[in-house]
C-alpha cells in the first residue's frame, strides 16, 4: 500500500483556477470521493477544501494511477486541460506525502501560518469521507497522527499564539487603511461560517460595530445574541441597503456565483468603500466602482508576509515537530505491518501440522498416543526455520522500503491482516483519531 497527496494550493493555483476546483456543495464533493474510489487501485480517499487549497489524500495500490486519475477528474469537473492543471498541482508520494499532510495540519503550509481553522479542515474532511464509506481506517492511521503533531505545534512553540486567520488579517488590514480604531463605525458582515464569525469577533474588538446578514436568518439571531449587543441582525434580501449605506464590508459565504453585482453599487461619491471578499467561489463580482477597495483572499497573502517573517523561527522548531512525527508514524506503520504478518505465518504452519498430522493419525500412520508429543517436536522444527527470516523481517520493517517488502510477504503467505484488531499491535502513545 501506498500514500499519496495531491495538492491545488494558493502557491501555483490563482484564484480564479481555485473557483473552478472548488466544490459548490457537499454532494459535488461526494461525486467526486465516489468516482475516485471506484477505481481498484484507489483504497480509500479523503479531500481537504478550503478558500486556499484542495488536497486529495489517498491510500492507494498505484500511486502514477492515482495521480492521473485524479488529474483526470478534476480536468472533467473544473474545464480545465489535463496538462495545465499537471503544471499547477503538486504530487507527493509516500514519506513526502505523509510529511506533506502534517504541514498542512499544523498550518506550517498555510496563507497565513499558525491560523487556527487548518486542523479541524483536516479532520473533517476525514469525517465527511469516512461517514460517505470512502475512508477508513488506512487513512485514519494519518489523520490521528496528523492532529497530534498539529497539537503539539501548537504547545511546543508560539506559532499559533493570538491565533490568526484570513478574517483577523482582513480587519487588521481595514484598522490599518482606516486608521488606529475602527471604533463607532459599522461594519456589514454576510455569511454566518465560521470566516463570517470570527471577522465579526475581530470586528468587535476593534470597537466596530455589526450587520450581519444571512440566508439562515434564524442561526444568525442565535449568532449575534452570543456575540452581544452590538450586533444587529437583517434578511439578507437587504444586503443592497446595507452595501450601499456603510463603508466596510466582509463577506464570507457558500455561494456558488457573487452575491453582490456591480448593478446592485449605487453612484455614491461621498462614500469611499472598503470591502473584503474572503469566500471561495468569490461572492463579489468584478467591480470598477468608483471609490471602492476590494481585497479578496489572494490579495491578503502578500499582507499576511510580515506574519510569515515574524514566525519563521518558530516555523523552523515546527517543521522539526513535522519530520520527528512522519518518522514516528513510518516506525508505527511498519510495525504495525509486520507483526501481524509473523503471527499469520505462525498460524499457518500451526494448522497445517495440525491437520497434516490428523490425517496421518486417521490413516495409522502415527499412533494416538505419540500425536501431541510429534506436535510439539512439528511446531518446534518449523519455528526454529522461521526465526532467522523472522529476525530478517523485524529488521526490514525499520527500513523504509519495508513496507512494501511486508505487503509482498503478506501476498506469497496470503496473511490477510484487514480485519484483525490492529489495538494489540499500536505504540502506548497512539491513540487513534476518533470520528
Amino acid at each position: 500500500m501506498y500514500y499519496q497527496v495531491v495538492s491545488f494550493n494558493h502557491k501555483k493555483c490563482d484564484l480564479p483556477t481555485r473557483e473552478r476546483l472548488a466544490f459548490a456543495s457537499d454532494e459535488e464533493r461526494k461525486v467526486m470521493l465516489d468516482r475516485l474510489a471506484s477505481f481498484d487501485f484507489v483504497h480509500e480517499v479523503f479531500i481537504i477544501s478550503t478558500c486556499n487549497r484542495i488536497e486529495v489524500v489517498a491510500a492507494t495500490r498505484d500511486n502514477f494511477a492515482t495521480y492521473h486519475a485524479i488529474l483526470g477528474l478534476f480536468a472533467q469537473k473544473s474545464k480545465i486541460s489535463f496538462y495545465e492543471l499537471e503544471s499547477l498541482a503538486v504530487r507527493h508520494d509516500d514519506e513526502e506525502a505523509i510529511r506533506h499532510l502534517f504541514a498542512v495540519a499544523s498550518s506550517l503550509d498555510s496563507l497565513v501560518i499558525g491560523e487556527s481553522q487548518i486542523t479541524g479542515q483536516v479532520k473533517d474532511g476525514y469525517k465527511f469521507s469516512y461517514l460517505n464509506y470512502t475512508a477508513d481506517k488506512k487513512l485514519n492511521r494519518i489523520v490521528s497522527y496528523a492532529v497530534k503533531c498539529a497539537a503539539e505545534v501548537r504547545n511546543a512553540t508560539q506559532i499559533s499564539q493570538n491565533p490568526i486567520s484570513i478574517a483577523s488579517v482582513a480587519v487588521a488590514q481595514a484598522i490599518d487603511i482606516m486608521g488606529d480604531s475602527l471604533a463607532g463605525m459599522t461594519a456589514v458582515v454576510v455569511g454566518a461560517g465560521e470566516m463570517g464569525v470570527l471577522a465579526a469577533k475581530h470586528l468587535l474588538r476593534a470597537g466596530c460595530d455589526v450587520v450581519m446578514l444571512g440566508r439562515d436568518t434564524k442561526k444568525i439571531e442565535k449568532i449575534a445574541g452570543e456575540l452581544g449587543e452590538n450586533v444587529r441582525v437583517d434578511d439578507f434580501a437587504n444586503l443592497s441597503k446595507y452595501i450601499n449605506r456603510y463603508r466596510l464590508l466582509f463577506s464570507a459565504t457558500s455561494s456558488p456565483e457573487p452575491i453582490i453585482t456591480k448593478e446592485m453599487v449605487e453612484s455614491r461619491p461621498d462614500l469611499r468603500r472598503l470591502w473584503f471578499d474572503m469566500a471561495i467561489p468569490r461572492d463579489i463580482g468584478d467591480m470598477d466602482t468608483e471609490n471602492l477597495q476590494l481585497f479578496r483572499i489572494d490579495d491578503l497573502q502578500s499582507i499576511s508576509a510580515n506574519n510569515h517573517a515574524l514566525r519563521q523561527e518558530q516555523a523552523l522548531e515546527a517543521n522539526e515537530i513535522v519530520d520527528r512525527y512522519r518518522d514516528e508514524f513510518y516506525k508505527w506503520l511498519r510495525a504495525l505491518s509486520v507483526e501481524p504478518v509473523i503471527k499469520g505465518m505462525r498460524l499457518k504452519v500451526t494448522e497445517a501440522v495440525e491437520e497434516e498430522l490428523a490425517r496421518a493419525v486417521r490413516k495409522g500412520f502415527v499412533p494416538e498416543e505419540y500425536k501431541d508429543n510429534i506436535e510439539k517436536m512439528a511446531i518446534q522444527m518449523f519455528n526454529r526455520f522461521l526465526h532467522e527470516p523472522t529476525v530478517k523481517m523485524r529488521k526490514s520493517s525499520r527500513e523504509k522500503e519495508g513496507v512494501v517488502a511486508i505487503d509482498t510477504l503478506k501476498h506469497i503467505f496470503d496473511v490477510n491482516t484487514e480485519n484483525i484488531d490492529l489495538v494489540q499491535y499500536k505504540e502506548d502513545h497512539h491513540k487513534g483519531y476518533q470520528q
